[in-house]
């Protein structure tokens, strides 16, 4: 267990509450999801999703590819970066070059590898589909800002760690990474967000 592991991890919910459970969809309407998140905070990144999910045929390769920059730019807000990797995505399904369903029966590297392979999916853009889509133990993204601001803040750090120094820390927490990730992006989420204090009635 991983508060076995690390006892000082159990004060996350003490203080921040009892932890959100977020998944997402699995296959292709997971990782488009995942580009809506590149290099936005997950608010922005949330409203462009609901506004893309919105479009009709949006949530699948095929519909996808009919969109034109009015619909992903202009409408749901994509940047044209963005809307050209949602359509490499698109377009690497409909060829079968991406084998979503295979997936499940890959190892974490080798599923990694197997995203990133397509142009626009980086690693962040891996590991943060195969946590909250596939729901894998092992994963920590450690080139995401929120998890070094959770964890700088949680320990008292001076600065945030670089993605290197981040994930050899977060070797310690192996095989529960993804827990562990999820514990320290609630921290940071309470952390920049407090709940507003109660008025006293009157």
């Amino acid at each position: 267990m991983l508060l076995q592991a690390d006892p000082a991890l159990a004060r996350v919910e003490e203080v921040a509450g009892p932890l959100p459970w977020r998944t997402r969809p699995r296959g292709f309407p997971g990782l488009l999801r995942a580009i809506c998140g590149q290099m936005i905070s997950d608010r922005a990144a949330t409203a462009i999703w609901l506004r893309l999910a919105a479009l009709p045929g949006a949530l699948t390769p095929e519909g996808l590819l009919r969109l034109d920059d009015a619909a992903l730019c202009g409408t749901a807000g994509l940047s044209r970066p963005k809307a050209a990797h949602a359509r490499a995505l698109a377009l690497a399904v409909v060829e079968r070059r991406l084998r979503l369903k295979e997936l499940p029966g890959m190892g974490d590297a080798e599923a990694l590898a197997h995203l990133t392979a397509i142009p626009g999916l980086g690693r962040w853009t891996a590991q943060v589909h195969l946590l909250f889509a596939e729901g894998r133990e092992d994963i920590f993204p450690e080139g995401d800002l929120a998890l070094a601001a959770g964890l700088a803040h949680f320990h008292g750090l001076p600065v945030r760690p670089p993605p290197r120094e981040l994930a050899r820390l977060a070797e310690a927490w192996a095989p529960h990474r993804s827990l562990a990730a999820r514990l320290l992006w609630h921290w940071w989420r309470h952390a920049s967000y407090p709940p507003a204090p109660l008025r006293p009635p009157g």
